[in-house]
């Protein structure tokens, strides 16, 4: 097998440069977007060394769509995110019932940049008990 045709991985799984040398790293409100979707997306004890970790949304997912379990919902992200994303200053964070979707809710989570102050934006819909 010819160099060329081998895949480009190694031990540690870093990046490689481009044809320019440069490595592709996302910018920083990529990176901020990216890690507010791994935060809610995580379960508590999910991973390895950080049995904290996550938003824990995964305990709400079999309650009714109530405005209890929304309240719960917002502040369960409130709460991920200002434990464990510091480089947003959280704005808001609302849950909205779904027309025509009972079991599914909106979380909008507006932020800035605690850098820069550039605002962001993610919404995410889950859905509840169904």
């Amino acid at each position: 097998m010819s160099t060329a045709s081998r895949p480009l991985i190694g031990w540690p799984l870093l990046p490689l440069p481009d044809e320019q040398g440069t490595l592709a790293w996302p910018d920083l409100a990529t990176s901020v977007r990216q890690q507010i979707q791994v935060i809610l997306s995580t379960r508590a004890g999910e991973q390895l060394m950080r049995a904290e970790f996550g938003g824990g949304l995964d305990q709400l997912l079999h309650e009714p769509n109530t405005l209890a379990t929304r309240r719960q919902i917002r502040d369960l992200v409130q709460e991920s995110l200002a434990r464990w994303e510091r480089r947003i200053l959280l704005d808001a964070v609302e849950v909205w019932e779904v027309p025509d979707a009972p079991s599914h809710v909106r979380v909008e989570i507006a932020y800035r940049l605690a850098r820069s102050g550039a605002p962001g934006a993610l919404n995410v819909t889950v859905q509840l008990e169904g």
